[in-house]
Formats: structure tokens, sequence, C-alpha cells
């Protein structure tokens, strides 16, 4: 089975001053549709660097990433923008709504700029909000709602595109235990519905959501199924 999103031999650096400082080592990592995945890491381990190469913000020195059968180390970095447009769904730690826009605008705001008529972005956007249960919110302001309802719009806004991945960033970050264990809840909903899931997070008990779990220490990626295997012989 050709997986949906496939890393290999994946080496990143950064210039500090003269020196070069590799943060991530030789990466490997497959993603089949319709999986959720979790990537585990503490502050300084490479995470947001790996997510911002999974996201098609950042590009990688060295090595190999399809997503979809697209080559993407092949994309000059002109094009990303697009790409993670189409293929990426962004859910973040902060919500990222714009404060001036109600949920309904903030929503629609990936159709606009794919160039979506008007007429479908809204349709299609309040079906999402309705599956989320934010239907009756929809000329509701960010400051007017709850940190999970503003989470749940983002989620939305992820997902009105269709894309081939569900990026989530510390999706539970700012919120309470509670209002977190919805959010997860509701990830784990989505999953069954069909959506590929990758999380990214430092929190034990929130990665372990996920049906396949990776930890990710000083830049390397390991699967923590083989890494039980590996401990138990």
């Amino acid at each position: 089975m050709t997986a949906l999103l496939s890393i290999s031999h994946l080496n990143k650096s950064y210039a500090l001053g003269a020196e070069k400082l590799q943060v991530l080592f030789d990466i490997n990592l497959e993603v089949q549709k319709g999986q959720f995945v979790s990537i585990l890491g503490p502050s300084g381990s490479g995470k947001s660097t790996l997510m911002n190469i999974i996201g098609c913000m950042d590009t990688a020195d060295e090595g190999e990433y399809y997503l979809d059968n697209l080559a993407i180390h092949d994309i000059a970095d002109d094009n990303l923008a697009q790409v993670r447009n189409q293929f990426i769904g962004f859910i973040f730690q902060r919500y990222h709504l714009i404060s001036k826009y109600n949920v309904l605008l903030n929503t629609i705001l990936p159709l606009l700029i794919r160039g979506i008529p008007k007429n479908e972005a809204i349709a299609r956007a309040k079906e999402k909000l309705e599956l989320l249960g934010i239907g009756k919110r929809l000329t509701h302001k960010p400051n007017e709602l709850s940190g999970g309802q503003q989470q749940r719009v983002s989620i939305a806004r992820a997902l009105v595109c269709n894309p081939a991945v569900l990026l989530a960033d510390e999706p539970t970050g700012a919120l309470d235990s509670k209002t977190g264990d919805d959010v997860l809840a509701l990830f784990e909903e989505l999953n069954t519905m069909g959506h590929t899931i990758i999380m990214i997070t430092h929190d034990q008990k929130v990665g372990h959501h996920a049906e396949r779990v990776y930890h990710i220490v000083d830049g390397r990626l390991y699967d923590e199924q083989t890494m039980t295997t590996e401990s138990s012989h």
C-alpha cells in the first residue's frame, strides 16, 4: 500500500553564524490514509522543524518527501504555499483566527483564497461548523467564543478544503483539561470518518490518543511500537 505521506532520510540544518546546527537527522516516516499519528517530543527536540517541513512551510536539506504521490522535495519554494492550501489543514494551539472577522468569514477564507465561489464556500463552511457543533455561532467574533469554541472554528477552517492531512500543532495547549479532552474526542471522531491526522505535541497523555505514536528526541524520530518491541527483547 502506498503511504499517503512518506518521508525518507530527511536532514535539516540551520546556519548559526559561521557554524551549521543540524536539527533533524535521517528522519523516516510513513503515514497511511486515514491514520491518526502523533509526534511526541519536548521543547528543542526538532518537532516544530519537522512539523514545518510536513506542513510545507519549510524545506529539508536532504531527503525525499512525498505527499499524496506529489514529490514535495522537487517543488520550488514559491509554489509551496499553493501545496499547503491544497493538501494541508492546519490546526494551531492559539487558533490563529482573525479577530475582526466572524466565525463564518474566518472559516471560508481558505476557500476564497482557492477561488471557490462565495456561495459554495459559505455552504461548505456551514456544513463543517454544523458538524463541529458550532453552527449557531456564525456571526460571533472570536472574542465572543470560549477557547474550545475557537478551536472548533479553527478545525472547521482546516476541514473546509478537504485536505489530505490535518496537521495539529499542540491543539490542546491553550485549553483546560476538560475542553482539551473534548477536542481530542473530536479528533478521534474525525479520524473514524476517514480523516488523516498528524498531531504534534509535548504532552504524553495527549499524544497517546493517536493510534500510532512517534517520539522525536534530539532530532531523531523513533516509532514507539518499534521501541517497545526492541526493549522487550
